[in-house]
């Protein structure tokens, strides 16, 4: 292959993985070798509507490409037949989804997966990225420990004042009767 044909598909991969910038995203490598056809294009089908992509590279090129990258960490994975899985919102969703797919097509093997420069290699490591929370749940988490005291010290404000308004109501209720209330002695 000639040097200018190199040239392009690298450039191809840093217009389809990086979009053209130089802000590569975390990424996930997975061999689909031995997978048949039809079981490819539904996997890809499948992760296309979460918006995860599926780009078969040439090992070598990748390895080139990715060089300086936040995805030079996937070079030592990239040994025969191999596929990136990026995009989603993060690649803890990208890992949740291929590991789901992986029970349906066994033939899919998790190589490994990088998130923020951490190399998680294997399908031990790909299944422990895929338990991680994803940006928007760990959010959702740090509100609920941001709030949760301050929920806490609203019960116990309201709870007393909740007590001496039930007690205001009450003997409310009885004059409205005409009832007598107790005199305090």
């Amino acid at each position: 292959m000639s040097k200018v044909v190199k040239t392009m598909i690298m450039r191809e991969y840093k217009a389809r993985i990086a979009k053209g910038t130089d802000q590569w995203p975390d990424a996930m490598v997975i061999s689909i070798r031995g997978v048949k056809a039809v079981d490819t294009t539904k996997m890809r089908h499948t992760l296309a509507k979460k918006n995860i992509r599926v780009t078969v590279v040439q090992n070598a090129l990748a390895r080139k490409s990715f060089e300086g990258t936040s995805l030079a960490g996937l070079s030592d994975m990239l040994t025969g037949g191999n596929a990136l899985a990026y995009g989603g919102n993060s690649v803890v969703e990208v890992a949740r989804e291929v590991v789901a797919i992986v029970e349906k097509m066994p033939g899919v093997e998790l190589k490994g997966a990088i998130l923020d420069g951490t190399v998680f290699k294997g399908k031990a490591g790909v299944l422990e990225l895929s338990k991680f929370p994803t940006r928007e749940e760990a959010i959702g988490r740090v509100v609920t420990l941001i709030v949760s005291p301050a929920r806490k010290i609203m019960g116990q404000v309201k709870g007393p004042g909740s007590k001496v308004a039930g007690i205001i109501k009450a003997i409310e209720e009885k004059l409205e009767k005409g009832e007598a209330i107790a005199k305090v002695a």
